[in-house]
């Protein structure tokens, strides 16, 4: 069946700075496939913008950045959406498909401090932000002695914070102050080993409804197979284990020669344990590979750790 290009796409964004860059990245991308078709932005503001009082985990979870978009497709404002991959709750609604993943960008964390250039050099007791407690988890881990403090808002909001002195360091994803030209405000990048990252951190994906085919057709162009791949792995780890952003959990996924490794972790908040899971195998069934790594952290009493973190 022949493809019949639209003379109109919306995308359904939310309206913060990086957001706004992921969404003209996609805007730009199908305007190029499709130069014909007007590509326009619908910008929106989501639950998980305006609540920043609270941590994400008590005021419902990270589905709270997408809510709103998806609204936008139901009613028919929006075509597609465009998220951060690490945004997409793993199950989602059935009227829903993430249609393409795009090629991934840096994937881990980045080290953001006006005055200590690493982990390493903070001195004793100091303050660090971050409101991911997969981030929380792995610093305990290695400095205990530190003090971890919630921080919350945009990426500008952040850094404002850290600036007026609220925090000695703060550790964002890398890819966002590299989007956003900030990259003189990385210190270094945080080895995975460090910091194992966010399952689908540095990728973008596009949401469109189960419905609108057409739509899955015609993003088509913009998937990133080996991206996808990956994610599909990381993804399948968050999936078996009930992942969420209430979830101190890391799942991590790299290609070499052609064989994919999935890294993941499992971990209670204040770091002190941590069970570790690694499996490697070719590329062509990569969910295989990231459930033998969810059993594998299972098996190690994963589940017992978060049934006890859900009290």
């Amino acid at each position: 069946m022949a493809l019949s290009i639209p003379d109109k796409l919306v995308i359904a964004t939310r309206a913060s700075r990086l957001a706004l860059w992921q969404a003209e990245h996609v805007q730009a991308l199908l305007q190029a496939q499709y130069p014909q078709t007007e590509v326009s932005l619908l910008k929106l503001s989501t639950r998980g913008d305006e609540i920043l009082d609270r941590s994400l985990q008590k005021v419902g979870g990270k589905g709270l950045f997408i809510k709103e978009l998806e609204n936008a497709l139901i009613d028919g404002r929006a075509d597609l959406a465009v998220h951060s991959l690490k945004d997409v709750p793993v199950d989602m609604p059935p009227q829903f498909e993430l249609t393409a993943i795009l090629p991934r960008a840096e994937s881990r964390d980045a080290w953001v401090s006006p005055q200590y250039a690493s982990l390493e050099e903070l001195p004793h007791g100091a303050t660090v932000g971050t409101s991911s407690l997969r981030r929380e988890c792995q610093l305990r881990a290695l400095r205990p002695d530190m003090q971890v403090k919630p921080l919350r808002g945009n990426l500008d909001t952040r850094l404002r914070k850290l600036d007026e002195g609220q925090f000695d360091a703060i550790i964002l994803a890398a890819v966002g102050l590299q989007r956003l030209e900030l990259t003189e405000r990385i210190r270094t990048i945080i080895p995975v080993e460090q910091s194992l990252p966010a399952a689908g951190q540095g990728a973008l994906g596009i949401e469109v409804l189960q419905s609108r085919p057409e739509m899955a057709r015609l993003m088509q162009p913009l998937i990133c197979a080996q991206s996808t791949a990956i994610a599909e792995a990381e993804r399948a780890v968050s999936r078996v284990l009930g992942g969420s952003c209430s979830t101190p959990l890391a799942a991590h996924a790299q290609l070499i020669n052609n064989q994919l490794s999935v890294y993941a972790l499992v971990a209670t908040p204040d770091g002190q344990t941590v069970l570790r899971a690694n499996a490697r195998g070719p590329i062509t069934d990569p969910q295989a590979l990231g459930n033998q790594v969810a059993q594998d952290l299972l098996d190690q009493g994963a589940d017992k750790l978060l049934a006890q973190l859900e009290h």
